[in-house]
């Protein structure tokens, strides 16, 4: 029984996930600055700080981590209101949802203001009934305050929510915490896809016919 539905934003609701994996080569271009082909790799570990003071040291910027940071800053909420695109078959599910009356809420690792301005431009904002966003809540996904937080929005148990997550962790954490778990398939989790497979309830490699999903869930792990 699906009683509530907790979405994820970045490589479940919208295609985001390229942005991130190449913020630096974005930034620089927009120096007119060629990034050096292995940049997204280097940067890949380091907090926003590193990044930018390794961008200014091994590109001679003449910028401060502050300036830089904000820069890069400003780039990615230029792609989530102008350009981030919603992953195909999305709409239809949050249609099916709200057809059959099923409150929906997003709980996101990501910034509010982005993630608002992207589903708003979208036209998908005013399916959900709230969202919750990590920073707000004072954890992150390795933890399941966010998604504790959105069951209360809607007045649902665990066992009756699912949730929809594209990062192993993620979905590790919602299904230890008592929550039913579909996996979306995105390319940036590729590694884990194999844990992802073994931990989901039901695994989506794309959003497609609903009706199938709907009696999966209904019947439990496929």
């Amino acid at each position: 029984m699906i009683k509530g539905v907790i979405f994820d934003v970045d490589g479940v609701l919208l295609n985001s996930m390229p942005v991130w994996e190449n913020l630096g080569e974005l930034y620089l271009s927009k120096l007119g600055i060629e990034a050096e082909k292995n940049l997204s790799e280097i940067l890949f570990t380091m907090s926003m700080d590193e990044a930018a003071q390794y961008l200014i040291e091994r590109y001679g910027l003449n910028k401060s981590v502050q300036e830089v940071t904000e820069g890069v800053a400003k780039e990615v909420r230029g792609f989530y209101s102008e350009r981030v695109p919603i992953k195909e078959g999305v709409r239809e599910y949050l249609n099916e949802f709200r057809e059959r009356k099923v409150p929906m809420v997003i709980a996101t690792s990501g910034d509010r203001e982005n993630a608002e301005s992207a589903l708003k431009r979208l036209k998908v904002l005013p399916f959900f009934q709230g969202i919750f966003t990590c920073s707000e809540i004072g954890s992150g996904k390795n933890q399941p305050d966010i998604y504790f937080a959105a069951a209360l929005q809607m007045d649902t148990d665990p066992e009756e929510t699912w949730v929809f997550e594209d990062a192993y962790h993620a979905i590790r954490t919602a299904k230890d915490a008592g929550f039913k778990t579909v996996a979306v398939y995105d390319r940036s989790s590729d590694k884990d896809l194999a844990q992802i497979w073994n931990t989901a309830d039901i695994y989506l490699p794309e959003f497609r016919d609903f009706s199938l999903f709907w009696k999966r869930a209904a019947q439990g792990k496929e």
